[in-house]
């Protein structure tokens, strides 16, 4: 049975309740991470502070699985200093399957993005449709990709294009769409949205846990999405407000991106969702209600500004 995990980025978003479960379920957890952002990750957890584009790799050592959830986390932080982006993206992805290879790791995951199709008029956005990224951070994950792509023969690889994450964390993020207007909802008692037509494909958080998991456990390679719902900005602020009352003031917006995700190839597998985007709004609820104290921290790209970790490149 597959027992040692090595998890890269794992005192993350994703990565702190995953690096947590897993340990509730017996296995050997070691997470690698720069621990730019407090660790709330269970004592059981090995953590070994380092940063990826180091070349440091003596942690790979007796591991089975490698999963990659390290990168700059969204659209803004790319912005911010393209050389970070590509040599934690691409290039560190080389460097990591080439130690995959030497320490003979049976299998690695790597956390891509749902954004990387680009904008699509398609219903039903399927594996085998081309990629068209937009920014920095969907062209890196497009590229990250190809260079995974390129070790098939030589490791067991699975890419995993995630919708927006949404839920609570012990590593909380509101710089995503549900979470924000959940954090606005309690707390200022007034969500704000730009425009409200364009739409999001979510995935609960417990269920990209489940699917990393579903991933260790199954002999299954190639690529797969992960997201279940489809759902118009303002239909998500609509059942933000049902749960949390609170008023919505809608803006106009000149962002007319709309993503949509299909997910039938991995349910043809067998992976079953178990939750749902109101299921994390009263998470989030339950949490606040709960004393869950809200921190700078909880806002990527102004903490990694604030603390200087990452630079704006000169222009």
């Amino acid at each position: 049975m597959t027992k040692n995990i090595l998890i890269i980025g794992g005192a993350g978003y994703v990565g702190t309740e995953l690096c947590n479960f897993l340990v509730q379920k017996k296995y050997n957890v070691k997470c690698l991470d720069t621990f730019w952002f407090k660790s709330e990750l269970n004592k059981k957890v090995k953590k070994i502070k380092a940063d990826i584009r180091e070349r440091k790799f003596d942690s790979f050592k007796n591991v089975d699985v490698v999963i990659n959830l390290a990168y700059l986390s969204n659209d803004p932080l790319c912005e911010i200093n393209a050389r970070d982006t590509w040599e934690i993206g691409p290039l560190s992805n080389y460097y990591i399957l080439e130690a995959c290879l030497k320490h003979k790791v049976k299998k690695y995951i790597f956390a891509s993005s749902g954004s990387i199709y680009g904008l699509k008029k398609e219903k039903k956005v399927i594996e085998n449709l081309g990629l068209d990224p937009i920014t920095d951070y969907n062209k890196s994950k497009m590229i990250c990709e190809k260079v995974i792509l390129s070790y098939k023969d030589r490791i067991k690889t699975v890419i995993l294009r995630p919708a927006t994450v949404c839920g609570f964390s012990k590593r909380l993020r509101l710089d995503v769409v549900l979470n924000i207007f959940s954090y606005q909802a309690f707390f200022k008692k007034k969500i704000t949205i730009f425009g409200g037509n364009q739409i999001r494909p979510l995935l609960h958080i417990k269920d990209m846990v489940y699917a990393y998991e579903y991933f260790i456990k199954k002999n299954i390679t190639g690529i797969f999405n992960i997201g279940f719902e489809n759902i118009k900005i303002s239909e998500i602020a609509k059942e933000v407000k049902k749960i949390i009352p609170c008023k919505i003031v809608s803006l106009k917006s000149n962002d007319p991106r709309s993503y949509r995700m299909n997910s039938d190839k991995l349910i043809r597998t067998g992976f079953k969702s178990r939750h749902n985007f109101k299921d994390a709004i009263m998470d989030l609820k339950n949490s606040f209600e709960n004393g869950f104290k809200v921190s700078d921290e909880n806002w990527n790209l102004n903490w990694l500004l604030k603390k200087k970790v990452i630079k704006k490149s000169a222009k």
